[in-house]
Parts: structure tokens; sequence; C-alpha cells
């Protein structure tokens, strides 16, 4: 997916090196109209693992929810909403980000060796109401990594403000870790807290904090409950069942999940803003089975078939409940289709906010503030699964085919779901296992009825087809920063990603003292229609060599307001003898997953945390370790004569899985020098000898190959520059 704008930090690293700040920086607020109502607070709660059937406003009687209840009660109760995948990570990015499974970044769980993460391009909805002059937090589970500040899906750089919590996906396993992230640091736990508290209260803060202020907020709480393992400090009235410790716990769990939520409407109400706030309760996918939980004994699909990792009804129909006070009426419900990818635009109607055209979401607010008839309805809605974690009751709903990829498919009454034979979707039609089931009829999946709806069969089947991108290209959206210091320019564009035009558009430049900036194309535009963009390219001087925070800022008389921090680094100085590349400071340097390692392979989390770098068992000391797609820069300056190196498909990568696939590209000055053959583990790595006499800018890319980034650590070792 190609970089676009995201709304508060500047889209990094072209040629000569720009390194993107991620945390936000707070736009000016738009004048208000007078006369207008202001725009409602909002407030989304996430729940991990709960179950259609898991609260007492969809069935449940075992574990008391009375406070989710009492908000179905006064609000809005949605029969048939979706979950956007059937497990965590690419549920979360498809509800982040408006897309399906069938477009996302994120269409896998990390185990599935897929997961990737969110890039520049991914705008969020948290970006889309910052545009709008929104204070955003996230409180508890991201699940993106990887855990380090200063990248592009860092929370701070997909529009949170503030953040608390869990940034890595594993790490939100740990109930009681020894620390959270709070925005870019680190903060250390004393011994045996119990996070899902410490989050929740944060986000309380957060309330206080933005209750009486001029602007509206969106808080996001997603606390990791009640995700296994069913740990809780006390099972409180569950402690005299004749349950296992497992369930007591689960059922405790899913309760102080309960509580929480009251505690969030509580503050509302106690701050006088409930009657300004729509709340939103739901779940990331099915419920769980993990660490001895028994599903069945709380019912905790309802009438549904399957579990998390299924994608039939129980493992992706989720609980959804909208409250708002005086807007939403009471005690109502809707059977509309709504998967969770519709979230954003429905957010973005309530805010008057300028969300993507180019999203699947469809925008859900009239159904909320009672005007369903007027909701656009979906086509139909797709899911698409690649999952690696087996447990036994989700197995046994897909008949042993939980490891085998699997999509499907709900249009009007009828649900296709189909398993390829292996984990490759493109095998042909014919060789997947169809099933499906009409659901007005059949809603628990009882009865495949594809053997005689041969036409039905066939025209979902295209459907499914249909709905995968390999790679989905996406509408630039916003402002993006990109500096080139080898030029000595800072390029801006304000790119209207949306359906409606943007009157008044005007891009600046504040600077710090002493610089000067010079537009060298227009800076502001009368009307900016959608699809269009208005690009700067402004010419800077500076008193130092001194990396320098420049925060461009973009306006439209329409209320919205736009910012893109980005650090303009000067080039570092060139080699000054022959030198090993690692050695060396780098212009920039982007990666398809975790952080470019120095002398390791590519690793998860911070750098130096991969593998020596090693190619059938020869390691290697020094050496640059990546995953496709990656580029990195290096400044020679004409010093260097020769380039040399060996690159390929390393050992850490090729023991996991024989997958992975790449090219390795040299340019030059924009020329390209080399572009390899296909590198798999097989085929062992390539040597690199070029001439690089007079080169400034050395690039190192390494490209997927194969149309699947899972496993394609990839190593550049022994990267050396012979200097004239």
């Amino acid at each position: 997916m190609p970089s676009r704008r995201h709304f508060l930090a500047g889209s990094a690293a072209a040629a000569a090196g720009l390194a993107a700040l991620p945390r936000a920086a707070a736009a000016a607020p738009a004048p208000a109209d007078p006369g207008a109502a202001p725009p409602p607070h909002l407030v989304v709660v996430l729940a991990d693992d709960l179950g259609y059937g898991d609260l007492g406003a969809y069935g449940q009687k075992l574990i008391t929810t009375p406070h989710i209840d009492r908000l179905a009660a006064e609000g809005l109760r949605f029969t048939d909403a979706y979950s956007a995948a059937a497990v965590c990570a690419p549920s979360r990015a498809a509800l982040l980000t408006g897309l399906h499974t069938g477009h996302s970044a994120v269409r896998a769980n990390p185990a599935a060796g897929g997961q990737g993460g969110l890039a520049a391009g991914d705008t969020t909805f948290a970006e889309v109401l910052r545009a709008r002059g929104y204070r955003t937090g996230l409180f508890g589970k991201w699940g993106f990594g990887p855990q380090a500040a200063d990248q592009p899906s860092h929370p701070g750089a997909r529009g949170f403000e503030e953040f608390y919590g869990y940034i890595d996906h594993s790490h939100a396993h740990e109930y009681r870790p020894d620390h959270l992230w709070h925005n870019d640091t680190k903060e250390s736990l004393p011994a045996g807290t119990y996070a899902p508290d410490v989050i929740a209260a944060r986000a309380l803060d957060f309330i206080d904090t933005h209750a009486a202020g001029p602007d509206p907020f969106l808080l996001l709480l997603a606390p990791n409950l009640p995700h296994a393992p069913s740990e809780i400090p006390d099972v409180g009235a569950y402690a005299g069942r004749s349950w296992t410790q497992s369930n007591k716990a689960h059922a405790a769990q899913i309760s102080l999940l309960d509580a929480q939520v009251g505690a969030v409407v509580e503050r509302l109400r106690a701050r006088g803003i409930a009657e300004r706030t729509v709340v939103l309760v739901t779940s990331d996918n099915g419920p769980h089975e993990e660490g001895g939980v028994n599903p069945d004994l709380f019912d905790a699909n309802g009438p549904l078939r399957g579990y998390k990792r299924n994608l039939y009804e129980g493992g992706v129909r989720v609980p959804l409940i909208a409250w708002s006070p005086g807007r939403i009426a009471p005690g109502t419900t809707s059977d509309r289709p709504t998967p969770l990818y519709d979230v954003l635009p429905t957010l973005a109607e309530l805010a008057a906010a300028p969300a993507p055209a180019d999203i699947d979401g469809l925008s859900a607010a009239p159904v909320l503030t009672g005007t369903a008839a007027l909701a656009p309805l979906h086509g139909h809605l797709y899911w698409y699964r690649d999952e690696q974690g087996v447990t036994s009751r989700a197995n046994s709903q897909d008949a042993g085919r939980a490891k085998q990829v699997a999509e499907a498919v709900r249009k009007d009454r009828w649900k296709a779901v189909r398993f390829a034979p292996g984990r490759d979707r493109t095998a042909p039609d014919s060789a997947w296992a169809f099933e499906l089931y009409d659901l007005a009829a059949d809603p628990g999946e009882q009865h495949d009825v594809a053997a005689a709806n041969p036409s039905v069969v066939a025209s979902l089947t295209t459907l499914l087809r249909a709905s995968w991108t390999d790679t989905y290209v996406r509408r630039p959206w916003g402002l993006t920063a990109v500096a080139d210091a080898s030029a000595g320019t800072l390029t801006t564009t304000l790119a209207n990603g949306t359906a409606r035009p943007w009157p008044d558009a005007a891009v600046t430049l504040p600077l710090p003292s002493g610089w000067t900036a010079t537009p060298t194309g227009p800076t502001t535009a009368a009307s900016l229609a959608p699809g269009r963009s208005l690009t700067t390219t402004w010419r800077l001087s500076a008193p130092s060599t001194a990396p320098a925070l420049l925060t461009p800022r973009a306006t439209t008389s329409s209320a919205l307001r736009f910012a893109a921090p980005t650090r303009f680094t000067p080039l570092p100085a060139p080699p000054t003898k022959d030198s090993h590349l690692s050695d060396l400071p780098w212009v920039s340097a982007t990666n398809g997953w975790g952080p470019v390692e120095i002398d390791r392979s590519n690793g998860r989390q911070a750098a130096g945390d991969g593998t020596p770098i090693a190619f059938g068992g020869v390691t290697h000391p020094k050496g640059l370790g990546v995953h496709a797609p990656s580029e990195i820069v290096y400044h020679l300056g004409g010093r260097a004569s020769r380039f040399t190196a060996l690159v390929g498909i390393d050992d850490f990568s090729t023991n996991q899985s024989s997958a992975g696939a790449v090219r390795a590209v040299v340019r030059a000055d924009g020329r390209t020098l080399l572009t390899t053959a296909t590198l798999t583990g097989a085929t062992g790595p390539t040597a690199i000898d070029l001439d690089v006499t007079g080169v400034r800018l050395l690039h190192l890319l390494v490209e997927d190959a194969n149309a699947r980034s899972s496993f394609d650590h990839t190593s550049w070792a022994r990267p050396y520059v012979t200097v004239r």
C-alpha cells in the first residue's frame, strides 16, 4: 500500500532521509459556529474475545453484566453486528481503518507469519477525528508492533494523542506485565500490578482532563478482557460456583469489563457530558476456549455456531451496543448487518469529520439517530481467515481444517464459508470446500444447502474472488510532509481523499528561528476537489546542521485542520575510509516489520533482538537485517569507488518456513545498478560487487517477490564500501 497522509505524523523516509515522528501534535481547533450544536464526544469500548452470548442483553444467564445491559436497555442493540475477522489483529486493523480483510494491511495474527503492521498510509478513525479537532486517547491493547517509538505503527503515529497500554500483540497476553507504554515511553509497573485496573484508571483520567475542555474527545478503551489467560485478582461473586477456577476467573473478567464500562458511563454523567457523548460497546471476535475456559458452559456464542477462529456466525457475530441519552432512543434494536469496519465512517458522520472515500465501511449513524431507513446497506460482507492457532472446539467446527485458509461472505440471507485445500488462497475454486447456509431459516448454520443452490454458490464465489486484492492501492488522504536533506527541500502534499470538496485550502510552514523557507509552488487552493492534491516544495535554509522539527500545517474553511510534524535531518558526513555500512550512520531506514537490525538478522522488537546473520550455517559478524519491503539509504558523497555485499533470505527466516521470497535492489542517485533474481532460502544469497564511483546516495532495497511478506527476513551480509 503506498504511503499517504496520516493526520499528525509526517510519512517519512524519502530519498534523502526523513525520520517521521509518530507522536501527534495538536492542531488548532476550527472556529466554532455559535449556532451549531457541538460535535459529540465519542467513546468506543472494544472487548477482547467477548462472545455474542456473553452479555445479559444477548441472553447470558450465568455471568452478570448489569452496566452493559443497562446501556442496551437505554440505547440501541445491534443483533447482526460483525467483527471483521475471527481473530484479534486483523479485526482490530479493520475496525480502525474501515477496510475489510480483503483489503486491509493486516490480514492475520502474528502466528500466521503475516501480520505486518499499520503503515503511514493506513488512516485510522483517530486520525480522521483529529482533523476535526478531536482530542484522542487509546487505553489498553493496540496489538501492532514493534514495541518501539518513532515508527509508523505506533498509536501516536496513527492519530492517538495519548496512549497507555500494550503496543505489541503478544505483550497484551500478560495481565501482570512489568511495564506498559505511555506514549513513546516504557513505564515500569510495580510487581503484581493488574494491568486492566491501571488502564481503566487512565481512561477515566482522560475523561476528567477533557470533559470541560473546548474540544470534543475520542476515547478508545480496549482492555484485554476477557482474553486468555483467565487471570484476575478476585473471582468475586463466582467463588462459590462449582466451576473450574478458569471458568470462575473468566466469568469474573467479563464482570470486570462490565464494571469498567459502568465506571466510564458514571464518569460521563458526573462530568455532565453524558448527553453529549455517544458510547459504543463491542468485541473483536467470538468467544475463546483457551486456558481451560469452557464457552459452552456459558453459552458464549448464544444460538450461533462456532467460536473464535471460526468464520461461522459464532466466530464473527459480536455484540454491539450504542448509547447516547437524548440522541439514541432507548430500548431499540437493529438487524442491519453492521460490520465493525463501519465504525470509522459512523464516527466520522457523527463528528462531521473527513472520512476517506476508499474504505469498505458504510456509516451506521442514521441507525443511531433514529433514521435507520437512510443508512446505506452493504451489498455483501467479507471475511478472510489465515490462522495457525488451533483450539479443539473451533477445529471441530471446521471439521479439522482450522489451519487452512478460509473465506466467508454474507449477502442478504445467504452465508457462504469455504476452505482452501491448504494455505494458498489462489487455489482454483473447484479445490475449495464450499458451504452455504440460509441465515433466515437457519441462523445456527446447521444445514449446508450448497448442493441445492448452485446459482447462489456461483454468484457468492464470484463475490469472494472480487473481495480480495493482493495490494489495495489507497487514495491519498490528508497532509504529508517529505524531506529531502540532500536537496535542502521539504515537500508538502495536502490530498483530498474524501468524497467532498475542501474549500479554501491553505498550507503553511512555521519555522524555527533563523530558518527560511521559499515555496516553489502554490500554497493555497480556492477549492480542493475530491481526489485532487495541493503539492508544494519548500526550499529550506538552516543556520546549522542540527536536526529540527518542522510542522507544516493545512487548513480549510470547512473546519478541517491538519499537521504533519516532520524531522528534517541534515545528511551525515560521508565515509572517509573503507567501511562496513553497518558501522556508518544511515540517511534513512524503513522496514516492513520491526526495526532494521545492525549486525543481526531482523527482529520484532528493539534493535539487537535478532539472531546473528547467517547463510547456510555460516555466520557473518557485520551486516544489516531487514524484512521486506525495506529501504536503507547511505550518504557516500561521491567518495566511494566500490560496494560489495552478500544478500539473501537468512537462516532465521529459512528455518521458520520456505515461503520467503524477495528481490534485492541497489540504486544510486535514482539509477538502478542491480536487481537480483528472486532470492529464497533454497537459492542461497547473491554476491554483489558494484562500481559506485561518484555516487552520492546509495539505496539498498529489499522487495517482496511473491505477494506475501511472510518469512521475508533478509540480510545484507558484509556490506562494504571502498573509499577512493
